[in-house]
């Protein structure tokens, strides 16, 4: 059987860290269960992992993501001058986006340069053909719509995450994946860091008045052991990859494993460098997308001498044995933990979890 959802569930203790902040320049948080979580948002993940050097390495360019319609312009000049004139990708942009000129945007949305590229020709040949500008439009909204839909499929983040729109021919793409806020298993107190700089050239010895930092300031900063899910719609994958078979759409899911897993925000990391690795992920297919956050809303109680993980490990896979038994849900699982894990089977490491994915759900 070949299930239409993966779901991914990610236990990881954060160091001190302020991994997200808000507007106040304070940690991002939330209420749940009636306690203060440390959170960190859905959009500060997903643009942690589409910048990744991972991502790069595994699943190539990303979108660009921009409102200044005049760099996006000198974006794709700078990556497809070879191929199409500067009238050419100006008035495809034009086209996709609605706006003429190229004035910047009111919103940020995300572009694919291959579908620009892809757009491009078919402006090009419309030229040659002799088509109106009417015409045009019917052209790249119709017959063309499935080679634009295979361009975007060279960009991987935009069929994971999606896009709308509401103007121009540019197509809006349904989200494959749904990705959660990621907060602790447990409730957090905030922690006030009172930093201070001092200035080498102060004149210490000789002017009393001078000794001291030259600033005095303070950031909130936390740690704890943070819950991350992730849903992917692998039959939405296939569509949004330009209808490739499953063996591509695993084979995307297994590096999105790898980077839940390992890819950390880069929010305030050069003062707190907390670089952690995930202490447990379970992947399973099931039929329908299944949370585990319910896990944690009667907050984790530390273990006095082992902390936070290993209770979170224990809440987690008791939760979602109850719910699997109450709900009858038909899942595949399998895990790897630093740890210890009841599931079975438990892998002996990322890779070879990975590969499970990769494989359907089979063990190699």
């Amino acid at each position: 059987m070949s299930y239409r959802y993966l779901n991914i569930h990610v236990l990881t203790s954060h160091s001190p860290s302020c991994l997200n902040r808000d507007d106040m320049n304070m940690q991002k948080s939330a209420v749940f269960g009636g306690s203060r979580r440390v959170r960190i948002s859905s959009q500060s993940l997903k643009r942690a992992i589409r910048k990744s050097d991972y991502y790069l390495e595994h699943l190539g360019q990303p979108s660009v993501r921009t409102k200044k319609l005049s760099r996006l312009k000198a974006q794709a000049m700078n990556q497809l001058s070879e191929r199409f004139d500067e009238a050419t990708i100006v008035r495809t942009i034009e086209l996709l986006t609605g706006k003429e000129g190229l004035p910047d945007s009111d919103t940020v949305a995300p572009y694919s340069i291959q579908e620009i590229g892809k757009v491009c020709e078919v402006v090009v040949q419309s030229q040659e053909d002799g088509v109106d500008e009417k015409a045009l439009a019917k052209l790249i909204q119709k017959e063309y719509a499935p080679a634009i839909r295979e361009a975007m499929g060279n960009t991987v983040d935009l069929a994971l995450s999606g896009r709308m729109t509401t103007s121009g021919l540019m197509s809006s793409v349904e989200a494959a994946m749904a990705l959660a806020h990621a907060m602790t298993t447990h409730e957090v107190d905030a922690d006030i860091d009172w930093f201070t700089a001092v200035d080498d050239l102060t004149k210490t010895e000789e002017d009393d008045q001078e000794r001291g930092s030259a600033h005095l300031g303070t950031q909130e900063f936390g740690s704890g052991t943070f819950y991350r899910y992730a849903s992917i719609n692998l039959d939405l994958l296939q569509k949004n990859l330009g209808y490739v078979d499953r063996k591509s759409a695993l084979e995307v899911a297994a590096h999105l494993v790898h980077m839940l897993a390992t890819i950390v925000p880069e929010a305030k990391q050069n003062v707190f460098a907390a670089y952690n690795l995930a202490d447990y992920v379970m992947v399973s297919f099931g039929k329908i997308p299944v949370s585990g956050a319910n896990a944690f809303e009667e907050p984790v109680r530390r273990d006095l001498k082992k902390g936070y993980i290993n209770p979170s490990i224990q809440a987690f896979e008791q939760y979602i044995d109850r719910v699997r038994s109450g709900y009858g849900l038909d899942e595949k699982q399998a895990a790897f933990t630093l740890w210890q894990s009841v599931l079975e089977p438990a892998l002996p490491s990322l890779d070879a979890l990975k590969n499970w994915v990769r494989s359907n759900g089979q063990e190699i």
